[in-house]
């Protein structure tokens, strides 16, 4: 009988242990709102910079829906400033998007938005 209780109780240790990991995985996850106070907008290519990032955050985009958009897209999507087919488009204007390990990269496809900086491209570890 005292076996039986010695063993429920690390059993119980196990899975309280378990759980623990679990949340501190979800801890860790940092929101990072997209360019700051001044939100999603022009100029926005360099904001990445001096920050890390981990795969499961999440970034906010806020920006005005229907002035703006936030398109995922490939390397090529994002070098070019052209939307690949298929490529999923947010319009909320406030979207959050979680990263995926990797690189990640975001345009407006509005005309001329991402050209002129409407864009960025985040490495999660």
């Amino acid at each position: 009988m005292a076996q039986e209780r010695g063993s429920a109780m690390t059993t119980a240790a196990l899975v309280l242990l378990m759980v623990l990991i679990g949340h501190s995985e979800f801890a860790r996850a940092a929101t990072y709102t997209v360019g700051g106070t001044g939100g999603w907008t022009f100029n926005t290519a360099g904001w990445p910079r001096g920050k890390s990032f981990r795969a499961g955050d999440t970034l906010v985009f806020n920006y005005g829906s229907g002035a703006h958009n936030v398109v995922a897209v490939n390397k090529a999507g994002y070098q070019s400033c052209r939307t690949p087919k298929g490529s999923k488009v947010f319009t909320s204007g406030k979207d959050q998007i979680k990263l995926a390990k990797g690189q990640n990269y975001f345009i407006c496809n509005y005309p001329q938005h991402c050209e002129s900086g409407m864009k960025i491209a985040v490495s999660a570890a």
